[in-house]
């Protein structure tokens, strides 16, 4: 039988962070060959009071690939400077290829409620020969229901295989998207030439929309696999989102605003339905995030409202927003209910110049 290794637990809180949890990445200028995605780096708490550290560490040598590569994270309280905690820990992959990447999970000694920051760096690596692309994974069948069903087929073609994993990291809605969790399928052995079934059946967190799919053996990788989380899997959407734009305090649009200007951002909201038929209620929380535009887009702000729709019918969220930086940006939009679940697809996307 199968063992499943769950890399990280149930997370409860998502992006937006509460306010009494933050992280800051040292050791790791952009400049540097190997590096942590420092736009990547999320810090939450489970089920279980543990904080949970997930990322991504990049390797953009052309020429070499690398192992061993030890992350450290230091837990604080809001009131020293001194560490509660110090844990040290390791890439999903061991061995990230040339030009690769790989998530990380790192977990809290203790569930300790009093820690509300996480200072990440990354301690060190060493070069590493490639590993061969042997392995090949694919999903056979993905539900979602109250908890996640996932069955897959690991092929092994190269030569016979040990240590054999199978790593999925789920993602959010977000773009570019957030990893939010990481499940390790332990396989052990596997022989040439073999097909092996493998399935988990977790509780994931609800905010997931997919899964990047790999896997990793003592001498092999496999390719990236990315599975969706289909429509038909999640929620009917009850909200409709639309007539998103940028005002300023008079009400006027905009497309151009000023670093250090005040503006709104506004949208309406369409309700079908009621989530509560009970009630008549249907409790939600307005997500907007302004990005910069470009290949690595830099996440400006992320702004709530939490509102409670009435029975059916349309809404207007306003959103305060002072820009920092100059630049082009995209405005996103989204509903979410108090579960964490979508009720809305992602509203129209905005374009705004800062000078």
């Amino acid at each position: 039988m199968m063992k499943v290794v769950l890399c990280t637990f149930l997370i409860l809180l998502l992006i937006p962070f509460s306010q009494a949890f933050s992280a800051e990445v040292t050791d790791t200028p952009s400049t540097l060959t190997v590096f942590l995605d420092k736009e990547n780096i999320h810090v939450y708490q489970d089920s279980d009071g543990y904080t949970v550290v997930v990322g991504i560490v990049k390797n953009n040598n052309s020429q070499t690939a690398i192992k061993n590569v030890e992350i450290q994270v230091k837990f604080f309280d809001e009131f020293s400077f001194t560490p509660l905690e110090i844990v040290k820990g390791n890439t999903t992959l061991e061995v990230i290829t040339k030009n690769g990447e790989s998530t990380f999970s790192i977990i809290s000694k203790t569930p300790n409620p009093e820690i509300t920051d996480a200072s990440v760096s990354l301690l060190g690596f060493d070069p590493s020969s490639e590993k061969s692309p042997g392995l090949t994974v694919y999903s056979t069948d993905v539900f979602l229901d109250k908890s996640f069903k996932f069955s897959g087929v690991l092929q092994n073609g190269g030569a016979p295989s040990s240590n054999t994993k199978v790593h999925l990291a789920f993602y959010d809605g977000f773009e570019p998207p957030r990893i939010l969790s990481v499940s390790t399928i332990e396989l052990g052995n596997v022989d040439l030439n073999t097909d092996v079934s493998f399935e988990l059946d977790e509780e994931i967190n609800s905010r997931a929309v997919g899964f990047f799919l790999f896997a990793e053996s003592s001498v092999f990788i496999s390719d990236l696999v990315d599975v969706g989380i289909t429509e038909s899997r999640i929620p009917n959407k009850l909200v409709t989102i639309s007539n998103v734009s940028v005002e300023d305090t008079s009400g006027n649009k905009l497309s151009e605003l000023r670093v250090g200007s005040q503006a709104n951002i506004k949208s309406e909201t369409l309700i079908q339905f009621a989530a509560d038929e009970e009630s008549n209620e249907t409790a939600y929380t307005y997500y907007v995030q302004v990005r910069e535009s470009g290949e690595s887009p830099y996440v400006e702000y992320v702004g709530t409202f939490d509102g409670r729709f009435i029975g059916t019918g349309q809404e207007i969220q306003t959103i305060d927003w002072i820009p920092e930086k100059a630049g082009l940006y995209f405005i996103e939009t989204f509903v979410w209910d108090r579960n964490n679940i979508p009720i809305a697809d992602q509203g129209p996307f905005v374009l705004v110049i800062i000078n």
